[in-house]
């Protein structure tokens, strides 16, 4: 496949995708992907399909395979932190966000989800540290003020 015709297909497969056609996006990103394998961009990107569709595993063994070819890749962490998440596996959610905070100390996006995961696993002060951090770094960042929130009112109610 030729390089136009590859940034076609990348093309195509994002637009799909936002006209919710997930599966036909899918095919997109695998003819990319045999032409080129170690395309990261369509490796991410078929990743979180994979992770909408719910195919949790299959996403995170893309996300894998992409930080194989680029290791420090932060779509490729958040999307990874992010999946485990999801998965219930809070503290190695927490590491790969760790990782992309010791690339880029002012991630806003990692920070929110690393306030998600130490609220799941009870450290809801720490949690509430992560957002505001969040917060300080992109003052709309609507995450981390629907987590802090979030965290008010489960404070309060608590204490009734």
């Amino acid at each position: 496949m030729l390089l136009g015709k590859v940034c076609s297909q990348l093309n195509r497969a994002t637009e799909l995708c936002e006209d919710g056609k997930y599966l036909e996006a899918l095919k997109c990103y695998d003819e990319v992907l045999c032409a080129e394998p170690n395309n990261t961009d369509a490796i991410i990107n078929k990743g979180v399909i994979l992770q909408n569709l719910g195919h949790l595993k299959q996403a995170i063994h893309m996300y894998e395979k992409a930080l194989i070819f680029e290791p420090e890749n932060l779509d490729a962490l958040i999307n990874k932190g992010s999946t485990l998440h999801t998965m219930g596996k809070h503290a190695e959610a927490i590491s790969c966000y760790n990782v992309v905070l010791r690339l880029d100390k002012k991630n806003p996006m990692a920070l929110a989800y690393k306030g998600l995961s130490v609220a799941e696993i009870g450290k809801i002060s720490l949690a509430l540290k992560y957002f505001k951090q969040a917060l300080s770094i992109d003052h709309d960042y609507d995450l981390a003020e629907i987590s802090i929130e979030t965290i008010k009112n489960i404070t309060k109610l608590h204490s009734k």
